[in-house]
């Protein structure tokens, strides 16, 4: 009769084996590139938001960009928002001035 050891080692051979050959199978949902996906976004100052923005998603996302620069894709897959809503707030966050956008395809990967 196997030991509990042998048989929980067993299990999670069984188990991590078939969760790594998961991560090799194509994603169903391929990222849809957008033309501001290179834009990057950080929080200048708490906009004055209109009753139907006033959402936890919303300020999620603005909470977010207070602490660090996030981009358009981040926000739609962190968020219940689809991708009109993100770039309604993202242009009123723009015209207000409550944003400073950074383009991100200035600055080459791996560079120091």
């Amino acid at each position: 009769m196997p030991s509990v050891y042998d048989t929980l080692y067993r299990w999670a051979r069984r188990t991590t084996t078939s969760f790594a050959e998961l991560r090799f199978l194509p994603s169903e949902r391929s990222p849809v590139e957008h033309p501001s996906d290179g834009l990057i976004y950080r929080l200048r100052h708490w906009p004055e938001l209109p009753d139907s923005s006033r959402t936890a998603d919303v300020y999620r996302a603005l909470s977010m960009m207070s602490t660090q620069p996030i981009n358009r894709h981040w926000i739609v897959s962190h968020s219940k928002l689809d991708g009109r809503q993100v770039d309604r707030l993202l242009q009123g966050l723009v015209d207000d001035g409550a944003v400073e956008v950074i383009d991100a395809s200035k600055y080459r990967a791996g560079a120091h």
